[in-house]
This record gives C-alpha cells, structure tokens and sequence, in this order.
C-alpha cells in the first residue's frame, strides 16, 4: 500500500513529480473562459476566445496585453497557455493548486504572484469563502488566472474602458500594480462584512440565551485566523515589490506599489483588532455563562432555605410518638400551618431585600 493513499483524492499532487500538472478542487465552471485585453494610449481592444485554436491563432497589436482565464480545471488549457507565454511547469501547476500560499516569484522573464480573495455567502452571518487568484507579470503582458468571475477586477476594466486615470498610458507593470491594488480594495470590503458579523455578535452576548452563540464565536475566530494567513503574505509580497527587488516595475510605479503597501498595513491593523474583540467576546462569553449559572445557584440555594425550617417542622410533627400535645389540640393544625406561612413567607422577603431572588 502506498504512502497517504487514502489522501489521494483530496491532494490528486501528493506523490507526483514535480511539474505535474493536476487540477485540484471541484471546477467552477463549465469550460475555461479567456478574453484578452489589449490597449495602448489611443486605443483598446477585447477579445474572447471561443477556443484554443482561435487563441493560438489571434496576433495581437496593441503594446500591452492582459490575459484573463476563468476555470482552473483544465490542464491541457494551462499547457498550452504555458508554452505559448514561455511559462515554467512549476508555474502551471501551482496554477492548476487551488491551496496556494500569497507569495512572489521571480522566473527572470516574468513574476509569479499568488494571491486569495474572500467572500461571505449567505445572509445575516455568513460563511467565509476564499478563491484564488493568480498573477505572471511580464515586460509587456500580464496574465491573470481565477477559478470563476469574482468581479475583484471589473474596476480595472472600466478604468481601461474609459481611459481614466494613468492606466492606459503606462505599461504592464502599472497594470499589474492596478490588479493588485484591486485585491487590497477588496479585503476592505470583506473585513467591513467581517466585522458586522462580529459587532452583530458581540451585541447578542449579554442579550437572550441563544444556544448557537459559542459555535458563531468559533466560527468568527476560525474566519479571523484564516483571513490573517491570507493578508498576511500579501504584504511581504507587497514589500518585496515596493522595495524594487525586482526589475519589473518602473521607479514610478514604485510609489504605487508602496501605496498598495500602505493600506495592505491599515488592513491587517483592522483585523487584528477585530481578532482581539473576537478573542474578548469568547472570554465574556464564558464570564457571562458562569455568572448566569452563579445566580441560577444562589436562587436555587435561597429556595432550599426557604423550605428547610418547614421541612424540619414537618419532619418532626411526624414523628410517631405517642405523647405530642399539639396533636390532639383542636387548633394545632391550623396553627404550625400558619407559623410555616409566616416563616416561609418571612425567609421570602428577606433574600427579595437582599436581591437574592
């Protein structure tokens, strides 16, 4: 029996040679989607490719050019990509690995750049999800890989629709900071959602006894730890490419890149504190479940003392002796039941004073 056998329908890579190209998770698409946009200062042009043949066919003209593909699940598509952008194997297969850690890679003639976007599903507290996005940056191209449309990049587009900003006039290195900036947007986006969730959270915990609350914790603090993982890395590699590290991005471009750098920064400052008021809510979770259970005790232990003199008159007006004067006293009923009224009634008032019930 094979090492991990068992694991190889949830990792198709584990085992294989380096290089190997296999698609790992479920598809998200029926076929691949590839559009290409090609532009210059005066002018734009895009292009969806119905197939690879078209594709492999089409000569473009334009100075810079951004190839978008939807689906991750098709090799023969990453090959032919590959070889037709020059592109290593090893590329293709971190490609084609829906797992990838936020990194950077220099292949001399081209970046490698790995990142993960996030999205809630569902209504009120929704489910935290991630996608990949992929990233190689040429001298003049820039290709962009994701597992289905996300809409992370459409404000990119209509910057090149419209020619606003200094997109159209600068090269690929200023429209692969633009697509980076345009994942750094959209953590904003998902760490306001994540933090209403959290607020939402917070102001349930001292409201009602909703049983579900300590698995909403749970679940915040788990989104909180893989969001950290995520945007983390995403500034080392912010940093490494605002330092010039590589030859890729021009000295005006550079700037871009440490603005990107700087809001990656006021993201992760906002989600550590929102990490730090997740952590808080699960210690007053458990403060307050135990100061609830504090009073449920001493209400309990007030009622115990309540009915323990009368069950101690009880117990002893039943004893079978023969010489009791009370018991054969017409009133003497009536009598020890009303002192055990009055007693009864007098622990009452007195724990009610006290706040005890």
């Amino acid at each position: 029996m094979k090492r991990y056998e068992r694991l190889k329908g949830k990792v198709p890579t584990l085992g294989e040679a380096p290089g190997t190209l296999l698609a790992v998770g479920e598809p998200t698409l029926d076929q691949p989607r590839i559009t290409l946009v090609e532009y210059g200062p005066s002018a734009l042009r895009e292009t969806t490719f119905a197939s690879l043949q078209e594709g492999l066919a089409y000569r473009p003209g334009e100075p810079v050019l951004w190839l978008n593909v939807y689906g991750l699940h098709e090799p023969e598509v990453m090959r032919t990509i590959g070889e037709r952008f020059g592109l290593h194997p090893l590329v293709l297969e971190d490609i084609l690995n829906a797992r990838q850690r936020p990194k950077v890679e220099d292949y001399g003639d081209y970046l490698f750049i790995a990142s993960r976007v996030f999205q809630f599903s569902g209504e009120g507290n929704g489910r935290l999800k991630h996608d990949q996005i992929y990233l190689v940056v040429g001298r003049h191209f820039v290709l962009s890989f994701q597992s289905r449309p996300l809409g992370v990049f459409e404000p990119v587009r209509e910057r090149l629709r419209t020619a606003r900003g200094l997109i159209r006039s600068r090269g690929a290195d200023y429209l692969a900071y633009s697509l980076l900036d345009a994942v750094v947007d959209d953590y904003f986006g998902v760490l306001t959602q994540f933090t209403e969730y959290v607020e939402q959270t917070d102001s349930q915990l001292l409201v009602g006894r909703d049983a579900s609350i300590l698995r909403r914790i749970q679940r915040l603090k788990h989104d909180c730890l893989r969001l950290r993982r995520s945007i983390l890395p995403v500034r080392e590699v912010l940093t490494s490419l605002a330092r010039g590290d590589y030859g890729f991005f021009q000295p005006e471009t550079l700037i871009y890149l440490r603005d990107a750098y700087d809001h990656t920064v006021h993201v992760i400052e906002s989600l550590e504190m929102s990490r730090e008021l997740v952590g808080d809510m699960l210690d007053l979770y458990l403060s307050t479940q135990s100061n609830r259970l504090n009073l449920q005790m001493r209400v309990l232990t007030a009622l115990s003392m309540i009915f323990m003199p009368l069950t101690l008159i009880v117990g002893i007006y039943g004893m079978n002796f023969d010489y009791m004067p009370e018991l054969h006293w017409h009133y003497g009923y009536f009598l020890i039941l009303g002192l055990m009224l009055v007693l009864g009634a007098g622990l009452y008032f007195v724990f009610w004073r006290r706040k005890w019930l």
